[in-house]
């Protein structure tokens, strides 16, 4: 059977960040209706919890895609020449399961977690927010920035990041590459005072974000942490704020920006308000205030990586782009 095999240089083209936005807002609404089946991921460290392998089966109504990431985790990768996340999304036909496409996972990612917290921006930012801070340089602040540039009319940004020099590049190459002024600050105070908008996209395993910092009126999309160990918002900042998430299973077993609070007696179940597909499908309110300090916490949703593939697939189709590769499935008669 022909298989399409897309590599990290074709996945931008076929999955522009607007067109990202869209399919995330058909996938969680569908996941929200229950038209969707996402168990909860599976990842296999390595003994010295240096990194892991993660697996993200998952199944979608509509658009129909069957499919699993497979993706190592391995955040000392930061500041080297490979990405922290590497792996595949593999899609499979869902009349008689043959694998369609084979796809880079850690571009699918970069994408498709920014475009959810564009999607979460729209829903929960105040209209007139503009002014972001960005804690972190690395690969997701790059989409992020251009995920926000699409959600909202950005006057200001300011980045924060652990290593200076890292830092330094990442201004320098993100202010040519979306032609905005990116100021670079030496402290994660100095990026939030006043914003509007704070997307938190670090490997930090400890907070970097102080709820005495946030002004009334922010949203926050907190996206670096996805271990129950690990959390970028101290316990002020999540017990302020309103909060909102892709899936609240996966935010009650995964989530350490919630989990730490929780098991401190600060807060309960109740204090998340709905997932974001509750949202979209009118079940759930958003923000009620202006003076609301919302929050949206990010996991990542198989679904959302296999409504990615599918858009890729279908304009790789049309498009003859990819390699096409001879993989098996085919009956093999007997002789």
């Amino acid at each position: 059977m022909d298989v399409i095999v897309v590599n990290h240089e074709e996945v931008p083209r076929l999955l522009p960040m607007g067109e990202c936005m869209e399919a995330m807002v058909g996938a969680l609404k569908a996941y929200s209706a229950g038209e969707a089946l996402v168990p909860l991921r599976s990842i296999i460290w390595l003994p010295d919890k240096a990194g892991g392998l993660g697996l993200m089966p998952g199944y979608l109504g509509e658009p129909a895609a069957l499919g699993v990431k497979i993706v190592t985790v391995f955040p000392k990768n930061e500041g080297t020449p490979f990405e922290s996340h590497q792996g595949s999304v593999m899609l499979f036909d869902v009349e008689n399961g043959r694998l369609l496409t084979i796809i880079d996972a850690g571009e699918i990612t970069a994408i498709r977690t920014a475009a959810v917290s564009g999607v979460a921006t729209r829903l929960l930012a105040r209209e007139d927010a503009g002014d972001l801070a960005l804690l972190g340089t690395g690969t997701q602040a790059r989409t992020h920035l251009e995920a926000m540039l699409e959600a909202r009319s950005i006057r200001r940004v300011r980045a924060w990041g652990k290593d200076r020099a890292r830092a330094e590049r990442f201004v320098e190459l993100e202010s040519k590459n979306f032609g905005i002024a990116i100021e670079l600050v030496s402290t994660a105070q100095e990026a939030v005072e006043d914003a509007d908008i704070i997307c938190t996209v670090t490997g930090s395993k400890e907070p970097i974000l102080c709820g005495e910092w946030i002004a009334p009126g922010t949203h926050i999309n907190a996206v670096g942490a996805c271990l129950p160990t690990t959390r970028e918002l101290d316990a002020d900042a999540v017990v302020k704020s309103k909060m909102f998430v892709d899936s609240r299973e996966s935010t009650l077993n995964e989530a350490g920006d919630f989990l730490f609070p929780q098991q401190a007696g600060l807060i309960d179940e109740s204090h998340i308000l709905g997932e974001l597909g509750e949202v979209l499908g009118g079940s759930v309110e958003g923000r009620r205030s202006e003076d609301d300090v919302t929050l949206f916490k990010s996991l990542g949703l198989a679904i959302e990586d296999l409504a990615s593939a599918h858009v890729i697939y279908t304009k790789a189709l049309r498009e003859s782009i990819g390699t096409t590769v001879t993989v098996g499935g085919l009956r093999r008669e007997a002789n």
